[in-house]
């Protein structure tokens, strides 16, 4: 029990220092916006709404969140500047609930799937293959056994960066030679995998953001050829999103929603931005769970996302 308490315990210091650059930037503006101030009024909402569009939490969030704070103030009848800290988490915690409404860890795999197949898509650059060895490790680190899949066919340093990351990780990987067609890789993984009846397949997918047809053509047809190996596969796809780049993460999420049904959230480098915010934002706007955020370059540096955690760390 000790040794959990003090896994847990760095664990939140990982976050803790990951979201510091957020953290930092949001007090600032926060003491701003209630300075002088003893009571939360009108121009104190006011203050607060600017503080978190410019934190990138987004407009209509933002706006639900002071909806939320404002019917807390008129119950209460007094709300004190001292308390908008505890206010302000708890309503955004709540806020995460009705779309991150599981509360179990991640890295526990729904039964009735083996393999657990889950297709990882997102633009280059958003640190897509580094979250697949990351999450790998993860899975490996339970107990899990894990084969990767390198279906990003069109670049060759991202097939070889997986490749350094299955040796890491010490994980298997298929492969095929530099441009062949992404959804023969696909269908060469989910056979080995089910062949040698691992547990995870994690397949990674082209980064290019190329008009929405040709994007859900290409990821529909390596869904439709997966599903001829395992009938209900992929049982996830997980769209990697970069936290630092703000409002564009907002766009990429929106293209990729469209092109592909996603149903879990990796947000990534948030420990070089102060633009955390935005992991608020994308989970309220899109209703798609946040599953894992990287805070940081260490293999560890992925984190399972735990909302509790997560708005005490930007708050606290």
């Amino acid at each position: 029990m000790a040794l959990f308490g003090l896994f847990n315990k760095k664990k939140k210091e990982s976050l803790d220092k990951g979201l510091e650059k957020t953290k930092e930037s949001v007090f600032k503006k926060l003491s701003r916006a209630i300075i002088g101030k003893s009571k939360v009024d009108d121009e104190v909402l006011d203050n607060l709404e600017e503080v978190l569009i410019s934190s990138d939490v987004g407009v209509d969030t933002t706006l639900r969140i002071i909806e939320r704070i404002e019917e807390r103030v008129q119950r209460d009848k007094y709300v004190g500047t001292e308390e908008l800290n505890r206010v302000l988490k708890e309503e955004i915690v709540d806020l995460l609930k009705e779309h991150n409404s599981t509360d179990y860890d991640s890295l526990t795999l729904p039964e009735g799937h083996k393999p657990y197949v889950i297709m990882v898509v997102g633009v280059n650059g958003v640190g897509k293959t580094t979250t697949i060895g990351k999450l790998a490790h993860k899975f490996k680190e339970t107990g899990k056994s894990v084969v990767l899949g390198a279906a990003d066919t069109f670049r060759a340093a991202a097939v070889d960066q997986l490749v350094i990351w299955a040796e890491r990780v010490g994980v298997p990987i298929v492969k095929q030679s530099m441009g062949a067609d992404p959804a023969s890789v696909a269908f060469d993984t989910l056979s080995k995998a089910k062949a040698e009846n691992a547990d995870v397949v994690l397949i990674d997918t082209a980064g290019r953001l190329h008009n929405k047809i040709n994007l859900m053509n290409e990821l529909t047809k390596i869904k439709k050829v997966m599903q001829k190996v395992i009938p209900d596969a992929p049982h996830e796809i997980l769209l990697v999103l970069d936290g630092s780049t703000g409002q564009n993460a907002y766009e990429q999420a929106k293209q990729f929603t469209l092109a592909t049904e996603v149903n879990a959230l990796a947000i990534t480098k948030l420990d070089g931005t102060a633009k955390g915010g935005v992991v608020i934002g994308i989970s309220d706007q899109f209703k798609i769970p946040v599953k894992y955020i990287g805070i940081g370059e260490k293999i560890d540096d992925l984190q399972v996302f735990n909302r509790e955690e997560f708005v005490d760390s930007l708050f606290n």
